[in-house]
């Protein structure tokens, strides 16, 4: 999952489209916190670009970098870690310079990456510089784009390039794209399984519309943009500099299925998409779990329970409806930081339950001796599960029932969210009861994926009975074609993107001071042990892994770096190169070591 943005000013005098685009990617911040990035173009066709890893603040310096990002068009994105995703040269929108000048933001994933690849390596003669799915898309679109042999290309030409690309792209994607000095489009897969809308807005002085594309309507909402309409499955739309947008069917709709795990979890409660509320459709979540925690637990046992707590935010609307529909007591006893986002976190199982404790707090009173009934919106690994219900005992419960608005998450998501592995996953070959045992739950109660389903498509303008859903992680049935090599390749991918990130982590660790000081002495003394023959950053990830996973030993990679050169020697191991890395001018990320960051 990501958020993506286009933007197109009717003055195309004006150089402000950054200014708002920046705004826009705080009111998506939810759907990435990973990386993030805006590029603009302003009169003359000069693209202009900043982006990097990191949440919307730290990329532009609080705003400071929006004043170099002159243009009156633009695109937006945030990253949310999918397959493959980790570094700087990661971050979005994409850009290449032939044909056209093409920039690109995209949401979403390729199933059939590996034979896209080879396809531009071997018969486009396409270079790919990272593993990212989107920069395959991209290409893939430059490469139709260039078969015109235009010296200036139309909507027609660029209708029809698109055409091309879908017959060769399979998966579930909405993109956002920006040709130099001609205008943005918008296109979503023939599935509808990522969601994007087009508001308008009249321009103050009158003389025609500027328009915007997100990923959710109250980004539009927000910045004064009405006439909002779903981009519809397998449809294109261009606006071009000075026009008004143009509609395109460029591939058949296959289906109108938008990924369900939108409505659980990852978009506002503020957002329409597809013409659902998301607010609504958790509304109902709540009142259909209500009735199957009735017919698991029985009168008697629900009457026993004393109050009913949301697992904070997105499960709040949903418990209400619990709560209401049951007739018990709702409050809200875990108290959420909301000042701690993703600082530094070391890899590992401990680590992962201390960032829970720095996000949550259990107010004791409202604990202390009762029953409680706890109402999430998913259980994926079951860590944070696992340690909010060590909170809710610590605090003094005297039971514990867990209830899920999902279903158990039993299969990998493969269109763009890094939920995890299968494997990973707690609900992957275990029973409720398993799942209970796991987490400390006295027991778990998960919605059925048929009420799920109907609590969405109940409030579907399509109606309730023709309505579908992408709901693959729930039974392993995905709503496109997929190879069963894909599964592998997607392990190999995530492993490649979680040890790249490990150590990136590790280093950052050595640089804020942030690794734990157990972890820092112990390092340090290994370090030096062994003659410098292991870089402190390497050592501070392996002995986090030792002190936390019960990790055999520590490897000795990226030898003595810092200690060797402090002493002058000559005599060290070749400095490990980055597989991937972006060039772009305002990618500042990839050069911290020189200044910028």
């Amino acid at each position: 999952m990501c958020g993506i943005l286009a933007l197109i000013h009717a003055d195309t005098s004006s150089t402000s489209a950054a200014i708002e685009l920046h705004e826009a990617l705080y009111l998506l911040q939810h759907r990435g916190q990973d990386a993030c990035g805006i590029a603009t173009c302003a009169s003359g066709g000069r693209i202009y670009q900043c982006k990097g890893n990191g949440m919307a603040a730290k990329v532009f310096h609080d705003g400071q970098r929006v004043a170099d990002l002159p243009g009156f068009m633009g695109l937006g994105h945030l990253r949310y870690p999918t397959a493959g995703s980790s570094a700087n040269a990661e971050a979005q929108p994409f850009y290449v310079n032939s044909p056209y000048g093409i920039c690109f933001a995209h949401n979403g994933n390729l199933i059939n990456a590996s034979k896209l690849k080879r396809f531009l390596d071997y018969e486009a003669h396409r270079h790919i510089n990272t593993d990212s799915d989107s920069e395959l898309m991209l290409n893939i679109f430059a490469n139709e784009l260039n078969e015109t042999k235009k010296a200036r290309v139309n909507e027609e030409d660029l209708f029809a390039s698109l055409s091309r690309m879908y017959s060769r792209c399979v998966g579930g994607w909405a993109c956002t794209a920006m040709l130099a000095g001609f205008g943005v489009m918008g296109f979503r897969d023939p599935y509808g399984i990522r969601p994007m809308v087009l508001g308008a807005r009249p321009t103050e002085d009158g003389n025609g519309s500027d328009y915007m594309l997100a990923s959710e309507s109250v980004a539009l909402d927000q910045l004064g943009y009405t006439d909002i309409v779903d981009i519809q499955p397998g449809q294109a739309v261009i606006i071009k500099k000075g026009a008004t947008p143009i509609f395109r069917q460029v591939h058949p709709q296959l289906s109108y299925a938008p990924d369900i795990f939108e409505y659980v979890y990852f978009a506002r409660p503020d957002t329409v998409i597809d013409g659902i509320s998301v607010h609504r459709s958790r509304q109902n979540m709540g009142f259909k779990l209500a009735e199957t925690i009735l017919k698991t637990l029985g009168p008697e046992a629900v009457k026993e329970i004393d109050v009913v707590i949301p697992i904070p935010e997105t499960s709040n609307t949903s418990a209400t409806s619990v709560a209401q529909r049951l007739d018990l007591p709702y409050c809200h006893a875990f108290v959420k930081n909301r000042y701690v986002f993703r600082t530094f976190i070391m890899p590992g199982q401990k680590a992962r339950q201390k960032s829970v404790r720095r996000k949550l707090h259990a107010m004791k009173a409202e604990f202390d001796g009762k029953n409680v009934l706890l109402v999430d919106d998913s259980i994926v690994r079951g860590t944070t599960s696992q340690e909010i219900v060590n909170m809710a005992r610590e605090a003094g419960a005297r039971r514990v029932f867990f209830a899920s608005c999902a279903p158990p998450i039993t299969h990998a998501h493969i269109y763009g969210i890094d939920l995890a592995s299968t494997r990973e996953l707690i609900a992957h070959n275990r029973s409720g009861h398993d799942i209970a045992e796991h987490i400390g739950a006295d027991q778990v109660i998960y919605q059925s994926l048929d009420d799920l389903k109907a609590a969405c498509a109940e409030l579907s303008p399509r109606g309730a009975s023709t309505q579908e859903f992408e709901v693959g992680v729930f039974c392993g049935t995905y709503v496109t074609p997929v190879e069963e090599y894909y599964f592998e390749h997607l392990d190999r991918v995530r492993g490649k993107a979680q040890a790249f990130k490990k150590k990136e982590n590790a280093r950052a660790a050595v640089t804020n001071g942030s690794a734990s000081e157990q972890v820092m002495r112990r390092s340090f003394r290994r370090t030096v042990s062994e003659g410098g023959s292991g870089s402190l950053a390497k050592h501070v990830a392996n002995e986090h892994e030792e002190l936390t996973n019960g990790a055999s030993q520590a490897t000795d990679e990226m030898v003595g770096q810092e200690q060797n050169q402090s002493q002058g020697q000559n005599e060290t191991e070749p400095q490990t190169i980055r597989d991937r890395m972006d060039i772009s001018l305002h990618n500042f990320g990839d050069y911290s070591e020189v200044g910028y960051s």
